[in-house]
């Protein structure tokens, strides 16, 4: 209990520091036993910073520019058609180049996540591709590449812009105040990525390149604009499992809210997702983004701020547990024989139980590890056998002190969860030998569990 009690501090404490561009997890990387990064469901918290995020970019990727030359109008024959965008979401390049997406109201037919570890990079023959990239089809066929927020921002208003007469430079004060909007304009837009620190710009553990996870064979299709907070929580994580879609712009005043609404059966709210491979069609930032989990990827990571408690609190409170543990269990009596006799058949227990079942793994129902340790066990769809020591470590509320002294005679660790596969320990939630997340994020653990299931 008063590890949990620090450790729902220490998830305030953690919860704050990304605003402040300050990730704790490098203060102890010696204790990071997975190799990729480790991403969660977004939360309320998520959905605050992002909010803060589009109100840092209000006047952007909101609503539909109508100065510009409409892209599904009478002119719309004569326009180039946007194929490809190499995309990474937290870029600050990439944003402002969707931004204008969003104001011209266009359609992009693949935006292909091109994080430094995704798999468009990976299969690259000439190195990193540079984002963002942008393909273009002219309606004669012909097709062309632009490389770079400017050379893209360019084109946009050579395509796209009705000249805006009105809004021309007059001259004196008035450019003077217009350079400095610009310049307040152009650091704001370095806000939304260090609110969403951390989030959409690289691959995730659970869509790993290392991972055999399925992948969709046509782009899914996403009705969505820029300025909108949940539009740009199912984007981060699009981008974070390394899925490919079709981007079809619904800012406001944008006639393909009409078209939403259709397919709705009233309802223009953005984001909406159209899965083509499955005929899935869904609206709601959170469903979407369980959805997503669920099909394309090999397992839902847990709590990524959990994850950062761990790291801080797990070194500190660990010397304690192993101390701790044999006098809960009677170590200082006074009879020492009669209590190694017990510890004996405690072990004798646990023994019997890992044995029965080819993966067991032993909680606390009050601990928030334990209760992420077999969620991820669940979205990884591994059957496991539960057991569990009380609700919490401390006097009166662990069930049997000996079976968690047992344990560390065993494992040489007595905090829990610990996991045995095949009747060995892989550990608990973040850290053991490997743990359960490092072991599913290298493709160790099924392959395990395969033969634990053989072996029975």
């Amino acid at each position: 209990m008063i590890a949990d009690m620090m450790s729902s501090l220490l998830l305030v404490a953690a919860a704050a520091l990304p605003v402040f561009g300050f990730n704790p997890s490098p203060i102890s990387n010696i204790h990071r036993q997975h190799t990729a990064p480790l991403y969660s469901v977004p939360n309320s918290f998520d959905t605050l910073t992002s909010g803060l995020a589009s109100i840092a970019r209000i006047k952007h990727g909101v609503s539909v520019n109508s100065k510009t030359v409409a892209s599904d109008g009478p002119a719309s024959k004569f326009l180039p058609s946007i194929k490809k965008l190499y995309d990474v979401e937290n870029s600050r390049e990439c944003r402002i180049v969707r931004e204008r997406i969003t104001e011209l109201d266009l359609v992009v037919d693949n935006v292909i996540p091109a994080c430094p570890n995704s798999r468009v990079q990976a299969s690259s023959s000439s190195g990193l591709i540079t984002v963002p990239l942008m393909i273009v089809e002219s309606r004669n066929g012909e097709e062309r590449t632009l490389e770079g927020a400017d050379a893209i921002l360019r084109f946009f208003d050579n395509e796209f812009n009705v000249k805006d007469i009105a809004n021309e430079s007059q001259g004196g004060d008035e450019d003077v105040a217009g350079d400095l909007l610009s310049k307040a304009d152009d650091a704001l837009a370095f806000v939304p990525g260090i609110l969403r620190a951390g989030r959409g710009s690289t691959v995730c553990g659970a869509a790993s390149t290392s991972l055999d996870v399925p992948r969709p064979e046509k782009p899914l299709v996403l009705y969505s604009y820029e300025g909108n907070q949940f539009c740009r929580l199912v984007r981060e994580v699009l981008t974070e499992l390394d899925i490919v879609y079709e981007l079809r712009s619904a800012g406001k005043g944008s006639p393909r809210r009409e078209e939403l609404a259709s397919i709705t059966g009233g309802s223009s709210q953005c984001p909406y997702l159209i899965d083509p491979n499955t005929g899935i069609k869904m609206p709601e930032s959170k469903d979407i983004v369980e959805y997503l989990y669920k099909t394309y990827a090999d397992f839902t990571p847990p709590s990524e701020l959990l994850q950062s408690v761990s790291e801080l609190v797990t070194p500190l409170l660990k010397p304690v547990y192993k101390a701790i543990a044999p006098i809960q269990a009677g170590s200082s009596r006074e009879n020492e024989f009669e209590y190694k006799s017990e510890l004996a058949e405690a072990k004798a227990k646990i023994f019997d139980e890992i044995a029965s079942a080819p993966v067991v793994i032993y909680t606390y129902t009050l601990s928030p590890f334990c209760t992420e340790a077999t969620a991820l066990l669940d979205s990884a769809g591994i059957s496991y056998k539960e057991v569990s020591l009380g609700k919490e470590w401390i006097p009166g509320l662990i069930d049997d002190p000996l079976n968690r002294a047992a344990l560390l005679e065993i494992t040489g660790s007595s905090s829990l969860p610990n996991c045995f596969v095949g009747g060995n320990s892989v550990g608990g939630l973040f850290s053991g030998t490997p743990g359960l997340l490092a072991s599913l994020e290298s493709g160790e653990l099924k392959p395990m569990v395969e033969n634990a299931i053989k072996s029975m």
